[in-house]
């Protein structure tokens, strides 16, 4: 499946190196434009829609599948080689594609997930969202007070409404059936395909303090997939940790990948 993606390049070099980012669940490339901003002065950059999110094809989700879809949309862009960064759900596909084809990547930064079974809330907020008719909405401020209302998290609530279209109704434009019928998967991690295989290049873990998402029984996990993995703490940060403190992040990001 090739990938909707956001190509970013200011380096004024053509073959400069690329950045592959990859966002977490309910996200879209554009709400990476934080991180691609920060590495535009050193890096190409490609953000991918993964499936069933922005403009994105939409296809049941699981782990190796949206690997090939990253390798299938590089293959597309021309990219022989790059850097990967995810977020959540986006750090494990990441984390799938480099054990996939591990000879075209460099180097691995994950943002607050481990390679394992992950279970903290975000289901019942899909089985809500989707069990939720949608009213008339005439205006991205009602989509935002109905999120809102319905979430009681303002930060949710504005990641969730991009993917809600004005109407009466108004209309999801997210694959949210795929999604919430995919959640065990989404939270879940394919040991059965990935067991033996490892990847030796650099890998950096962060994880926000304040997160349950990456504990320290997780760091001998991490490391049976990634012996070389280096694990960061950013303190008073929780699981959107490069949103909550992206000085930090960016400044950790661009070490690591620099370096």
């Amino acid at each position: 499946m090739q990938l909707a993606s956001l190509v970013r390049n200011e380096t004024g070099v053509d073959d400069a190196p690329t950045v592959v980012l990859l966002h977490g669940v309910f996200g879209r490339a554009r709400n990476l434009g934080i991180l691609q901003r920060a590495l535009s002065p050193y890096f190409k950059t490609v953000a991918f829609d993964l499936r069933c999110h922005g403009d994105s094809p939409h296809a049941p989700i699981s782990y190796p599948e949206m690997a090939k879809d990253v390798l299938e949309s590089m293959d597309a862009l021309g990219i022989k080689d790059a850097y990967i960064v995810g977020h959540s759900m986006g750090g494990k596909t990441a984390m799938a594609t480099v054990l996939t084809a591990p000879e075209r990547f460099k180097k691995l930064l994950v943002a607050d997930i481990a390679p394992d079974v992950m279970i903290h809330g975000q289901h019942d907020l899909a089985q809500q969202l989707y069990h939720t008719p949608l009213p008339a909405l005439s205006s991205h401020a009602e989509i935002r007070k109905f999120l809102h209302d319905l979430t009681e998290d303002p930060s949710v609530g504005e990641l969730i409404a991009q993917h809600i279209t004005p109407g009466n109704p108004a209309q999801w434009n997210i694959g949210v059936t795929d999604i919430v019928a995919s959640f065990p998967v989404i939270q879940s991690w394919p040991e059965d395909v990935f067991k033996g295989k490892t990847w030796d290049g650099p890998a950096l873990f962060i994880r926000g303090g304040d997160s349950p998402y990456i504990k320290p029984q997780h760091h001998d996990v991490i490391r049976s997939y990634f012996p070389e993995a280096d694990i960061k703490t950013i303190p008073n940060t929780g699981h959107w940790v490069h949103v909550e403190d992206p000085t930090n992040f960016n400044a950790m990001m661009l070490e690591f990948l620099r370096g």
